[in-house]
Formats: C-alpha cells, sequence, structure tokens
C-alpha cells in the first residue's frame, strides 16, 4: 500500500466518521488491496462494513448477481457496487473490476478497469484505462482510483 492510498483511507475515514456513513467494498482485479487499506484506517470498526473479493467470474455472477457475462464491462461494475452495499448494509460502496494483465479479458485490453460507486441517492461508473504491462501497476492505479472515488463522494465533489 502506497503512503498516497494511506492518506486517501484516512480522508475516507474521516469524512465517514464526521457523516455517519458505512463504506463497502467489492473487489475482482485488486483482490483485497481496497479494504486493506480501509481495515487499516482509523476507527474502521465504526464506518468500514467489510467487502467481498470476488475474483473469480463465478461468484461475480452467483454472489453480486452480474448480468452479463462479460465480466469487464461497465454493467459488472454497476452490479457489484449495487449488490455489496445492500448485503453488507453500507450506505456507500465501490467496485472494481479489471483486466488486470497482462493478457487481455472478455475482449478488453490489459489494463480496461470499470469502477462503479454506488449509494442512495447516487450511482456512477467510470472507465479507467491504466498501462496494461505491468499488472501491479495496474491493481495499484486501480485501488488508488477507488479510494479517491470514495473521498470524492464523500466529500461532496462527485
Amino acid at each position: 500500500m502506497t503512503t498516497r492510498d494511506e492518506r486517501a483511507a484516512a480522508r475516507v475515514a474521516e469524512l465517514a466518521v464526521q457523516r455517519g456513513l458505512t463504506v463497502a467494498v467489492a473487489e475482482s482485479l485488486t483482490g483485497g488491496q481496497i479494504s486493506t487499506a480501509l481495515a487499516a484506517a482509523e476507527q474502521a470498526g465504526q464506518w468500514y462494513r467489510g467487502a467481498v473479493v470476488a475474483y473469480s467470474t463465478e461468484v461475480k455472477h452467483e454472489v453480486l448477481g452480474v448480468p452479463t457475462e462479460e465480466v469487464v464491462h461497465a454493467e459488472a461494475a454497476s452490479a457489484m457496487a449495487r449488490r455489496t452495499r445492500e448485503m453488507l448494509l453500507a450506505d456507500v460502496a465501490v467496485a472494481v473490476t479489471g483486466a488486470g494483465g497482462p493478457s487481455p479479458q472478455d475482449g478488453r485490453e490489459p489494463g480496461t478497469v470499470f469502477l462503479a460507486l454506488d449509494a442512495a441517492d447516487h450511482h456512477r461508473v467510470a472507465r479507467l484505462q491504466f498501462d496494461g504491462d505491468e499488472p501491479m501497476e495496474v491493481l495499484s492505479g486501480s485501488t488508488s482510483a477507488a479510494l479517491d472515488a470514495l473521498v470524492a463522494y464523500l466529500e461532496g465533489r462527485d
């Protein structure tokens, strides 16, 4: 975890406590990195509900209700965020799914990532593109983007 991610997670913690909101995560390609950052933040037991790390396609379909055959897709990220928020009884959830590389997945080039944020009053999906040559860079970039999306939402900028 980078210092930047630690700062972003600390900001999520601060804002979640201030606003009295709970946070959850659905992760695929990041394999728990977002959850690790949030769980290490201050007072996590008060605001962090947990995560679903759905690395396998079958889990995405069966547990998180991903409706499309392709899991590297905006609809997949959207379903992951919405279902995780519901299952973990959170106020806001963020989800990431993508092709971490080095090979393509679902016809998407390595480095293609979909990030979704779901709350009762807000739903957004974004497509991100990272340099797919190095999987760890894709995972790191996806983790940072998810934490930044949470900060933006909690600050009212999203």
